[in-house]
């Protein structure tokens, strides 16, 4: 929780396709500096001298390539189908990144900063934000979005949605719900939570 020389801390959580890195883009646009957990998480697997080592010493030197730089279709072989692997390699990942965003976080300067992850709970990076925006939208239409983008088919989609935690339990826990319908204004819905938030807490 959020402490005397921290700044204020805001998670955007969502599932695959429901518009996490555009409420991101727009909070980044109005001055909100935001962590990405996914990029950052790739940049330490390969310069993060301790978390280098520990890939080592759990996958073998395979993980990483002749130049160095992590092998992601190996890791992706190595973990899929085996959830024990999966959890192995998370306790090691998910660590690192909850150190590295609290040490980015408060080198910022900036009295409010965000966190775009997927994988907020799973990770114990609730523990580290002062309040959570889950970003919503309609399964089929999440799953058009990330069919389109990621140009994928319907069943990958539909794996990658379902090792995600549902959007009930998702919605259960948040401190703002931010609606990425396509009818409803971004925008606004973004700068009427940043405005909630100054007034409540500046």
């Amino acid at each position: 929780m959020n402490s005397v020389g921290n700044p204020y801390r805001i998670a955007v959580v969502g599932g695959i396709g429901s518009g996490k890195s555009v409420v991101s883009r727009l909070l980044a646009m109005m001055g909100v500096p935001v962590y990405d957990c996914d990029t950052r998480a790739k940049q330490l697997m390969n310069r993060d001298e301790g978390l280098r080592t520990a890939l080592v010493g759990a996958i073998g030197d395979r993980v990483y390539g002749a130049d160095g730089m992590l092998d992601r279709a190996y890791l992706a072989s190595y973990m899929f189908g085996y959830p024990e692997r999966v959890a192995q390699v998370n306790a090691l990942v998910h660590p690192a990144v909850r150190a590295d965003f609290r040490a980015w976080a408060h080198d910022t300067g900036a009295p409010i900063v965000a966190v775009e992850t997927a994988i907020l709970y799973e990770a114990g990076m609730d523990a580290d934000v002062d309040t959570v925006c889950v970003v919503y939208a309609p399964a089929e239409l999440r799953m058009q979005r990330a069919m389109q983008r990621d140009g994928a088919d319907e069943d990958s989609v539909r794996r990658r949605m379902s090792s995600q935690m549902p959007d009930e339990q998702l919605l259960s826990r948040a401190t703002h719900v931010i609606c990425n319908d396509g009818r409803r204004s971004l925008i606004a819905q973004v700068t009427q939570i940043l405005g909630k938030i100054k007034a409540e807490r500046f």
